[in-house]
């Protein structure tokens, strides 16, 4: 009897420990800028990408800008264009990228700042790229199935021309803070260099510390990056935050467990509690190496959505999350703590696709094997 009452006693305790509400308390937080909106456009890589080199901006230089997004978007776009046009059709050609996909045009192309680049015509106050994406797709489409049995050597300007009526013709020279700039120019001034900027990941079917292309639909460059076993990935992650650097996100987003509006991600051990534990502090599931490759290869964690990591925090349990700065905008009806999405770090193991570091940030041990 006495064993039964002892029984229920602690059911009932871990019941109610189950129902409280989250409790928040932030152990790091990293300088970053306002987080904004993507408005309604697929360029979450060069928003989230853009915050995370304001973030180095602010470590480098103490400076703090609003980097032009559009700007990488407008450069970007005629790679992709050539990437499906010249394969044929047979490539990926969206709205997509990753976060090395802005690396390659600030290194090809510099940065500028917002105000010298907005990508928005006429009175348009957000972005939104439905037409012309539309536009564009039947383009490259057309010059792939190439109807004229030759293809003209005018379709790239024509490409162009597009991107220009929607976006904006490319600046070449501007003005910031009483100062003429190019873009290359601007990029020396931010003291960002492309070329120390490495992506970790971790996956079972390509060899740990060595680097290989992730064959993922968004990933159209085919970037590479370092293979690393997964609580290593973690580690690094970790390393960097306390070391004052913050960390570009690529991960899963489509899960019912992850709530802008509640602002967590979380991945409960009972998919009973998957909307309970939007609200309150339930167990969580123990994310091994083995379960999160099951998890990517059957199609059930997919590259979604970019982000960027910029503190750590625990719950009243002492739970770990990430601080994850998302670029949804700050509506309160739709988005929690204000843009921001609190990870925990069973989400964080088991739908991170990759992160995206400065070379200073890893760990010597990691850093010595890859």
């Amino acid at each position: 009897m006495r064993k039964l009452l002892f029984l229920l006693t602690f059911l009932s305790t871990l019941y109610t420990t189950a129902q409280k509400a989250y409790t928040f308390t932030e152990i790091i937080d990293l300088e970053t800028t306002p987080v904004i909106s993507q408005g309604a456009t697929g360029t979450c890589w060069s928003f989230s990408t853009s915050s995370f080199l304001e973030s180095e901006i602010i470590r480098l230089s103490g400076k703090h800008i609003d980097l032009s997004e559009m700007y990488t978007v407008r450069n970007t776009y005629p790679k992709k264009a050539e990437n499906f046009v010249m394969r044929q059709g047979k490539a990926q050609f969206s709205e997509g990228g990753l976060a090395h996909d802005v690396i390659n045009s600030v290194r090809d192309y510099g940065l500028v700042p917002q105000e010298a680049y907005n990508g928005l015509l006429g009175e348009s106050t957000s972005h939104n790229h439905a037409e012309m994406v539309a536009v564009l797709e039947a383009m490259v489409k057309t010059y792939a199935a190439n109807p004229g049995r030759k293809l003209s050597s005018n379709w790239t300007k024509a490409i162009a021309a597009v991107l220009d009526v929607y976006l904006g013709e490319n600046t070449m020279s501007f003005a910031y803070n009483g100062k003429q700039y190019t873009p290359t120019s601007f990029l020396a001034m931010t003291k960002i260099v492309p070329e120390d900027y490495t992506t970790i990941t971790s996956f079972t079917h390509a060899p740990f510390y060595e680097s290989f292309i992730l064959n993922i639909p968004d990933n159209w460059s085919n970037g590479s990056m370092f293979n690393v076993p997964l609580d290593e990935m973690m580690q690094t992650l970790d390393n960097a935050l306390k070391n004052g650097f913050t960390v570009e996100l690529d991960c899963d987003v489509s899960e019912r467990t992850f709530s802008s509006k509640h602002g967590v991600a979380v991945i409960p051990a009972s998919s009973d509690n998957n909307t309970k534990a939007l609200e309150g502090v339930y167990p969580e599931q123990i994310i091994t190496q083995e379960y999160r490759q099951t998890e990517f290869e059957n199609f059930t964690t997919t590259d979604d959505h970019l982000k960027h990591i910029t503190g750590l925090l625990k719950d009243q349990n002492g739970t770990t999350y990430y601080k994850v700065k998302n670029s949804w905008g700050t509506d309160e009806s739709r988005n929690a703590n204000g843009g921001y999405v609190f990870f925990s770090e069973a989400y964080m193991r088991l739908k991170a696709i990759s992160i995206m570091i400065h070379k200073d940030a890893l760990p010597k041990t990691i850093a010595n094997k890859i």
